[in-house]
C-alpha cells in the first residue's frame, strides 16, 4: 500500500518537475515582467508531493512497514520511535529522497520570494534548479527507490546500523543537507544570472540570504558530526580529516568565500565572474561529495555501501552539469578588470579568497589522492592529520590576522592610523601569549604564533563588539559574532591539542593505572539490558592528584541485536576547563581490557566557538537594514 502511494507521488513529483521545464521554457517567450501563474501552481503542487512522498516514507518507518525493502533493511519493531524516524534518512535511499525534498523546497521558496526580480531572471532560475530535481529524481525511480516493494513481507526488520542511533546523528543529515543542497538554488541563480539581465549589485541582493541561510546550516551540521563522531566512535578528537568529513568542508570553504565576494560585488558592483565561478563550484563540490560518500570508493565509516551503478550515474551527472555550466560561463560572461588598491577592503576579501581556496586545494588533494594512487598503482595509502597541520597550520596564522585588520578597512582606499591601532593589539597580543607560555610551558614556535594571532582576533572582535554596542548598532555585530568564533575556536584547538593527556593501557578488575597527574582505578563491570541492546558496563574512578577530586565514569560494550553488532560508548565527564574521556574494549580470553584514558582541554569551549561561527551568519540572515 504504502509502496504504491510513494512511488505514485514520486512519479507526479516528475511529472510536475517536467511541465515546469516546459511551461518555463514557454514562458520565456512571452515579452512581459510576470511569471505565467501555472508554474507558481506547478511549483506548489511539486512542493506537496514531494513533501508527502517523505512523510509516507516516515509512515513506513514508524509503523514498521516492511512491505519495504528500505523499512526492512534499516528499522526494527523494538527501535525506539524516535531512531525509526530517524532510520528514514539513515540510509542511502532516503537521504537521497530528502535531498530531493530540499532542492523542490528551495526552488519553491526562491520563486516566490524573489518578485521584484526580473522575470527571465526567476524562470531561468527555475528551469536550471528543476534540471537538478528531474536528474536526482531519475536516480531515485531507477537505482535508489525508497519504495521498492518486498514479498514476501517478514514479520522482522534488520534493524539501523547501532552507531547511527544515537541523537545527534539524527539531526546531523538534514542540517548538512540544507547547506549542501541548499547552494543548489545558487547555483541554478548563477546560470540564470548568465543567461539573463540580472546581473552584478543585482544578482548579490537576490542570492545574499539563500548563501547566508545554506552556509550557516552547513556550519551547524559539521559541528553536530564531530560531536557525534567525539562520543559516538570513541576516537576522543573533535576532527580526523576522515575523507568524508573532508567532503562536507570543502563546500564551506567556497561558501565562506562566495559570502564576503557577495558583499564586493553589492557595494562596489565588481568580480561578478569570480562571483559566478563560487556558485558554481559550491554546489558542484557538494555533488563531487555525494559521489564519493555514495560510490563506495572511500574507505569511511560514514560511507553508504558501495555500488558502482551509483557512483557511475552520480559521476555522468556530475560531469554533465560541470559541462553545462562551463559552456554557459564561458560563452555569456564577459571579462572584468579589476583595479583595487592595496589597503582597501576589497582587496582584503578577495585575499581571504584565496586563502580560502588554497585551504581548498590542500583538503581536495588530500582527500582525493589516495583514490587516484590506488587506481594507477594499486597502492593504499591514507592521508591524516600530519598532512593538513603541516600544510595548512603556517598559513592560518597571516588569515587571522586579516580575518581581524579586514574587516575594519574603508572601502577604495584605507586611512594610515587604523595601522597603527593593530599594532597596539598586536603587542597586547603577545604579552597575553607570554603568560600562557609562562603558564602551560608552551615551547612550539608554531604553537605561539597560532596563540598570537588567534589572541589578537579575538582581542580585536572584543574592541569591534564593543564599538557597535557603543554605538547601538547591530550593522556588523552578526561578523564580529562569528570572527570572534573563528578567534576561540583556533585558540581552543590549540590548547586542545598542546595539553591534553592521552594514554592507551591494559586492566583488569580490582587494578590501578597512574598517568601523569591522574590515577585510574578500575573497580567493577555489571551486565545491563535495555530494550534495544545488552551491555558490559565498567566502572572507573579517576583520581586527580594534583588537586586531589574524583570522577567516576561509567563506558559501556554494547552488544545490539538486530544487527548483531558490537560498539564502544564512551564515557565523558564534560567541564568548562576540560573533559574526562574514557573508552573500554575486551581483549579476546582474557580478564584484561584496553582502556583508552584521556583529558581534553578546554573541549566544550570548541563547540561553543562553532556555535558562534553559525549565530553570526543567522544574525546576518534575519538583521534588520
Amino acid at each position: 500500500m504504502l509502496s504504491n502511494i510513494g512511488i505514485a507521488l514520486l512519479i507526479l513529483t516528475l511529472v510536475c518537475s517536467a511541465s515546469i521545464i516546459n511551461f518555463a521554457l514557454t514562458d520565456l517567450k512571452i515579452k512581459n515582467n510576470l511569471v505565467d501563474v501555472k508554474l507558481y501552481y506547478l511549483s506548489l503542487f511539486q512542493s506537496t508531493f514531494s513533501i508527502l512522498s517523505f512523510f509516507t516514507l516516515v509512515t513506513g518507518f514508524v509503523i514498521s512497514d516492511f512491505s519495504l525493502i528500505n523499512v526492512f533493511q534499516n528499522s526494527h519493531t523494538t527501535k525506539p520511535i524516535f531512531y525509526k524516524i530517524a532510520g528514514t534518512w539513515g540510509n542511502h535511499e532516503g537521504s537521497l529522497l530528502l535531498w530531493i525534498n530540499i532542492l523542490v523546497i528551495f526552488s519553491y521558496l526562491f520563486l516566490i520570494y524573489n518578485k521584484q526580480r526580473n522575470k527571465v531572471f526567476r524562470v531561468y532560475t527555475l528551469i536550471a534548479q528543476n534540471c537538478l530535481i528531474l536528474g536526482f529524481l531519475i536516480f531515485l525511480l531507477i537505482n535508489s527507490n525508497p519504495f521498492s516493494p518486498l514479498l514476501p513481507i517478514p514479520a522482522q526488520g534488520l534493524g539501523l546500523n547501532p552507531i547511527l542511533q544515537d541523537p545527534a546523528l539524527a539531526i546531523h543529515p538534514p542540517l548538512l543537507y540544507i547547506g549542501f543542497v541548499g547552494s543548489s538554488i545558487y547555483f541554478s541563480a548563477a546560470i540564470a544570472s548568465l543567461l539573463s539581465e540580472e546581473k552584478d549589485k543585482n544578482f548579490a541582493k537576490s542570492i545574499k540570504a539563500w548563501v547566508l541561510l545554506s552556509w550557516s546550516f552547513q556550519t551547524l551540521g559539521i559541528l553536530v558530526g564531530s560531536v557525534w563522531a567525539y562520543y559516538e566512535l570513541g576516537w576522543g578528537g573533535f576532527w580526523f580529516w576522515d575523507p568524508v568529513e573532508n567532503a562536507s568542508l570543502m563546500p564551506w570553504f567556497v561558501m565562506t568565500a562566495l559570502m564576503h565576494t557577495l558583499l564586493v560585488l553589492e557595494k562596489r558592483n565588481t568580480l561578478y565572474s569570480w562571483t559566478i565561478i563560487l556558485c558554481l563550484l559550491t554546489f558542484t563540490l557538494s555533488v563531487t561529495g555525494t559521489f564519493l560518500v555514495r560510490s563506495g570508493i572511500l574507505n569511511s565509516v560514514h560511507t553508504f555501501a558501495n555500488d558502482p551503478s551509483r557512483g557511475l550515474y552520480i559521476l555522468s551527472f556530475l560531469t554533465i552539469m560541470i559541462l553545462c555550466s562551463l559552456i554557459i560561463f564561458f560563452k555569456k560572461n564577459k571579462k572584468e578588470i579589476l583595479n583595487f588598491n592595496l589597503g582597501s577592503k576589497e582587496t582584503f576579501i578577495l585575499t581571504n579568497n584565496w586563502f580560502m581556496a588554497f585551504y581548498l586545494a590542500t583538503v581536495l588533494i588530500g582527500t582525493t589522492y589516495p583514490i587516484f594512487l590506488e587506481v594507477l598503482t594499486e597502492a593504499k595509502i591514507s592521508v591524516g592529520p600530519p598532512y593538513y597541520n603541516i600544510v595548512i597550520i603556517p598559513f592560518l596564522i597571516p588569515f587571522l590576522f586579516l580575518m581581524a585588520t579586514g574587516p575594519n578597512t574603508n572601502w577604495i582606499k584605507n586611512k594610515k592610523k587604523y595601522f597603527s591601532f593593530s599594532f597596539w593589539i598586536l603587542l597586547l597580543a603577545i604579552s597575553l601569549n607570554f603568560i600562557i607560555f609562562y603558564v602551560l610551558k608552551s615551547h612550539n614556535i608554531l604553537t605561539n604564533l597560532i596563540f598570537i594571532s588567534s589572541i589578537y582576533l579575538i582581542i580585536y572582535s572584543l574592541f569591534d563588539f564593543s564599538n557597535n554596542l557603543k554605538k547601538n548598532s547591530s550593522l556588523d555585530l552578526p561578523r564580529t559574532i562569528s570572527h570572534l568564533g573563528f578567534g576561540l575556536l583556533v585558540f581552543f584547538i590549540g590548547i586542545n591539542h598542546s595539553f591534553s593527556v592521552e594514554e592507551d593501557f591494559n586492566l583488569k578488575i580490582g587494578e590501578k593505572k597512574k598517568i601523569e597527574n591522574y590515577q585510574i582505578f578500575f573497580k567493577d563491570v555489571k551486565l545491563e539490558n535495555d530494550i534495544n541492546f545488552k551491555s558490559i558496563a565498567g566502572e572507573f574512578i579517576v583520581l586527580d592528584l594534583k588537586n586531589n577530586t574524583q570522577e567516576i565514569l561509567l563506558p559501556e560494550i554494547r552488544i545490539y541485536n538486530k544487527p548483531e553488532t558490537l560498539t564502544y560508548e564512551a564515557a565523558i565527564k564534560t567541564k568548562l576547563t576540560a573533559d574526562t574521556y574514557l573508552t573500554m574494549s575486551n581483549i579476546s580470553r582474557s580478564e584484561y581490557y584496553n582502556i583508552k584514558f584521556q583529558r581534553k582541554s578546554f573541549m566544550i569551549w570548541i563547540w561553543i566557538s562553532v556555535l558562534l561561527i553559525s549565530l553570526g551568519g543567522f544574525l546576518r540572515l534575519f538583521k534588520k537594514k
